[in-house]
């Protein structure tokens, strides 16, 4: 490889990385709003199990608590999809006993489980890619629409 191939590398994965780290900061962006919703949702929950408490009936809040619970459900539904997607892109995953380790371990170092073994995934180290603004999926650079919702992708790069 000549020295203009290794410094075209070189920059083609700074301005993947570069682009990585944007697009994860954004989705733990998205994480704390979602956060800050559920400690919202929890606050309300709390005044109108105290207002059932201070009618002398709790069974009146039920109701209203339990539509509480549900939207804190899908909160943390949402949480929990945004946290993979995050894995993904760093190339991690989660083992049951909550380790967060590299994607191509066997074994978990902390309680020694084995991982099932899947499928590799391409590496597209060394390309170019554009991350879609919507699903976060990777295209190729010259790509107008993305590949997995079909959102326009933005032909001026994000600064």
């Amino acid at each position: 490889m000549s020295f203009f191939n290794k410094v075209k590398q070189g920059a083609s994965d700074a301005a993947k990385k570069a682009q990585q780290t944007v697009e994860i900061t954004k989705m733990k962006s998205q994480i704390s709003s979602k956060e800050k919703d559920m400690d919202k949702i929890q606050l309300k929950i709390g005044k109108a199990v105290y207002r059932a408490f201070v009618s002398g009936d709790l069974a009146e809040s039920e109701v209203e608590v339990l539509d509480y619970c549900e939207e804190l459900v899908l909160l943390q539904q949402d949480i929990d999809a945004i946290e993979d997607k995050i894995k993904n892109m760093k190339s991690e995953k989660t083992c049951t006993c909550g380790k967060v380790v590299p994607i191509d371990l066997k074994f978990c170092p902390e309680c020694g489980k084995r991982f099932p073994d899947e499928p590799r995934v391409e590496d597209t180290t060394g390309d170019i890619r554009v991350i879609c603004r919507k699903c976060s999926a990777e295209n190729d650079i010259g790509s107008k629409y993305c590949i997995q919702c079909g959102d326009e992708l933005s032909e001026t790069p994000v600064t």
